[in-house]
């Protein structure tokens, strides 16, 4: 066997070993940490998925929904599990499954250092996160679309349709889907991928008689507060340290989550889905400039999902700690094409997860009461998030306006192996 064969392959066990330990740590850890991080998947998943399997009602078909219609899916998987396990780590078996497939590609030989670079810190960033990374819906669209941006240049029908299926789950793979629009070449064939599944999806649920509720989720969206976690939220928390009248958390039972209160928390509210929009339809000018400039997609597509996918987040008014699970994505795809430039984004994002773990579930309690240190962490957490999303976008500004490299001059994402 030749050197570089054996070392790929002790690579690969090293990796797997790594990666299966990490799912155990984190699935054990969401038993033994504080503030129940494994709340919504036995309190909600399982009674929605219950309900669909016992002809009850199907959320998003029968009844309006705060998810897309396909994020029932996994939540059903789950149910075939309980015959051997409880729901709970049902659960974690089938987001396990999802992620070792994905995690199988990746790795592959592991002969490639850009695919060890990126395996080793999804490994990192799980542990770094905390069950909050294998007990909310956001775990399982992480491996498609991980998937997705292994497989976006070579199979992009195939990638197109699995971050399609992904965003009908939880709509921010969308943002990838954008991105590889703008960045690639393979234009059609991404809209086919991407409308063979939809097509379907809308087809299931106008069978069902629900169409009436396939954006319901939207709507749901819309109507909600600004959630005490998220990032324009912070300078309301420092408010309530301040004593400003009228600032503070409130818990929304009908939403059952936390929400910050203070003057001029509703009209920011109000504004931040627009200012989301515009942001998603800038990146996506700049990334169409810098296309048609003749910018090729592996410099072009890491910074635009980057940026896009933080856009998300930023100017999200939900804002949980799950979120951090989407920076997964781009950063594995980042590392991949150009693993020199992706490496202070990998470093950023693990203190990103490791400041929320300290949020949620570790110090919840402490953050309801304002506590000023745990406070300055989410503070730190979400300058971060504002810091990479302008280092991306200002990465993507500047390739649609300078003279693009010569393609000779560049590396194939698939080099350094």
């Amino acid at each position: 066997m030749r050197p570089h064969i054996r070392t790929g392959m002790r690579w690969a066990v090293l990796l797997w070993a790594l990666f299966i330990g990490a799912h155990v740590l984190v699935a054990w850890l969401g038993w033994v940490e504080p503030n129940a991080p494994r709340n919504d998947v036995w309190n909600v998943y399982q009674p929605w998925s219950a309900y669909a399997m016992r002809g009850q009602g199907i959320v998003g078909v029968t009844e309006p929904w705060v998810y897309p219609p396909l994020a029932l899916m996994p939540m059903i998987l789950a149910q075939f599990f309980v015959p051997f396990f409880g729901y709970e780590v049902s659960w974690v078996v089938v987001v396990f499954l999802f992620d070792a497939a994905a995690f199988y590609l990746l790795v592959g030989g592991g002969r490639s250092r850009s695919r060890r670079a990126a395996a080793l810190f999804w490994i990192i960033f799980l542990v770094a996160l905390g069950p909050i990374a294998l007990f909310r819906l956001d775990a399982v669209t992480v491996p498609f679309a991980a998937v997705g941006v292994l497989l976006i240049r070579s199979h992009p029908v195939v990638a197109s349709a699995l971050l399609a299926m992904a965003a009908w789950m939880k709509i921010w793979t969308g943002a990838i889907l954008a991105a590889a629009f703008a960045s690639l070449t393979s234009k059609r064939r991404i809209v086919e991928g991407t409308l063979v599944v939809s097509a379907v999806v809308v087809a299931i649920v106008a069978l069902g008689g629900g169409i009436s509720f396939l954006f319901g989720f939207m709507s749901m969206q819309n109507s909600r507060g600004l959630q005490a976690e998220s990032v324009f939220a912070t300078p309301f928390l420092w408010s309530a340290i301040a004593g400003v009248p009228g600032a503070g958390i409130e818990y929304d039972y009908e939403l059952i989550t936390f929400q910050v209160a203070g003057p001029g928390v509703d009209v920011l509210a109000d504004i931040l889905t627009p200012m989301l929009l515009v942001a998603a339809f800038a990146l996506a000018v700049l990334g169409l400039v810098a296309h048609q400039r003749g910018v090729i997609a592996q410099l072009l597509m890491p910074p635009l999902a980057m940026a896009a996918v933080l856009a998300f987040i930023v100017f999200n008014k939900v804002g949980s700690p799950q979120f951090q699970t989407w920076l997964i994505a781009p950063i594995v795809l980042w590392l991949l094409w150009d693993r020199r430039r992706a490496l202070p984004y990998a470093i950023t994002g693990i203190v990103i997860a490791a400041c929320t773990h300290l949020l949620y579930p570790l110090f919840y309690d402490l953050f309801l009461q304002t506590d000023v240190v745990v406070v300055t962490i989410i503070t730190v957490r979400n300058l971060l998030l504002i810091a990479l999303m302008f280092a991306a976008t200002t990465r993507v500004a500047l390739l649609a306006i300078r003279e693009p490299l010569p393609v000779t001059t560049l590396t194939h994402p698939t080099a350094n192996a």
